[in-house]
């Protein structure tokens, strides 16, 4: 059975940093296209990062790129979302999301930037 399992998010201080992690069980990790997703109240989901298997290409919404890092470590079946100068338009449930035959979802993780 699949398992996307998302941790890290919680209540932040605009500019202030926070890491995702998204810990994978039951596919081949290393073959997997993971991608993180958010979804904030009242929006629908956008894609946030994108990183190829080996984690050698990585790209990112126009509205994270220069604050956000994607990265994987795949010893660990694990990526990685390294978010800094949060703003709170950040706000939202943000999702892991592996493509590897199949789309599977992890159930989300809340980010919440406020003061």
């Amino acid at each position: 059975q699949v398992q996307l399992v998302e941790s890290g998010g919680c209540l932040v201080q605009p500019g202030g940093s926070l890491r995702l992690s998204c810990a994978a069980s039951g596919l081949t990790f290393s073959s997997a296209i993971i991608k993180w997703y958010r979804q904030a109240p009242g929006k629908e989901r956008e894609l946030v990062a994108r990183i190829t298997t080996t984690g050698d290409i990585s790209n990112y919404a126009d509205s994270v790129k220069g604050r956000f890092t994607i990265s994987r470590d795949n010893a660990k079946n694990t990526v990685y979302l390294q978010m800094n100068s949060l703003k709170p338009e950040d706000t939202a449930v943000y999702y892991c999301n592996a493509l590897v035959m199949r789309n599977y979802w992890g159930q989300g993780t809340q980010v919440t930037v406020s003061s």
